[in-house]
């Protein structure tokens, strides 16, 4: 279930093994009877043995198949996918955090790597001259390009691909994005934290800021021992209560580059 706390749209997917699900329009009924604040109902396949909750099939059942909730003053549409944090209220400070430590004047070129649906490149938008995101998910890729026109940005563009291959390309001079120099690198990789090579890249891209956005204190000190090894130095490091009552806690680091 994934519930909008600005609109109230509330989204249930279904995770089943098998595309066939007996009654399914009795089913879908009954529930939205009992429950009418469901705005859509979405039906996963996902028929592997892995650790992964859902699957690569999906048919929506009920409604849009989305719902959209609101961040920061920007608008977004979240897939069932997609990836967005279970927690907005503490989501709209964690991104002010991040977008804080970028320190933007207006005039830089953000890369957003593992951008998601956009949100951190959108909501940083208006305060730089440019957004490049780069995201693997093609479902959040989709969504991500209708939140840029659903909130009326010129200066954003979505790319899907690798963070780390996209990163290695752009270090190497293969990838032309029209603008050869990144400023500001925001990093918010999954709980296994980011790859050598892509920090590799990073450093050799040689921006003037990463921002690094952690859920994982273990993975976070291993990439902060790397980054600090190879050209930055952690300026400040703001920890997050994301998911109250458990050990998780979320991290924003601002890194600067030195001279060495």
């Amino acid at each position: 279930i994934r519930a909008a706390r600005a609109t109230k749209e509330i989204m249930v997917t279904l995770v089943l093994t098998d595309p066939v699900l007996p009654s399914r329009n009795t089913f879908v009924k009954k529930l939205v009877k009992l429950h009418p604040e469901i705005t859509t109902i979405v039906v996963n396949v996902n028929d592997r043995n892995t650790t992964m909750v859902l699957g690569n099939r999906e048919t929506v059942v009920y409604g849009k198949g989305y719902i959209e909730d609101v961040l920061c003053g920007k608008r977004f549409r979240i897939s069932s996918r997609s990836f967005y944090q279970v927690n907005p209220l503490m989501t709209e400070k964690l991104y002010n955090i991040a977008i804080d430590c970028a320190a933007l004047s207006g005039r830089e070129t953000i890369l957003d790597a593992y951008c998601g649906i956009g949100t951190i490149g959108i909501i940083a938008a208006p305060h730089a001259r440019r957004v490049i995101g780069v995201e693997l998910n093609a479902d959040a890729v989709r969504d991500a390009q209708h939140n840029i026109h659903m909130n009326g940005l010129t200066n954003v563009e979505i790319l899907q691909g690798d963070a780390t291959r996209f990163m290695e390309d752009l270090a190497a001079g293969h990838r032309d994005i029209s603008s050869p120099d990144i400023d500001v690198i925001f990093m918010d990789p999954p709980g296994s934290g980011s790859t050598e090579e892509f920090m590799r890249a990073a450093c050799a891209v040689r921006p003037k800021k990463i921002v690094y956005i952690s859920c994982s204190p273990w993975s976070l000190q291993r990439d902060l021992e790397y980054l600090t090894q190879n050209g930055y130095e952690v300026r400040k490091a703001v920890p997050v209560d994301m998911f109250p009552f458990t050990g998780g806690i979320e991290t924003v680091c601002q890194m600067v580059r030195t001279n060495s």
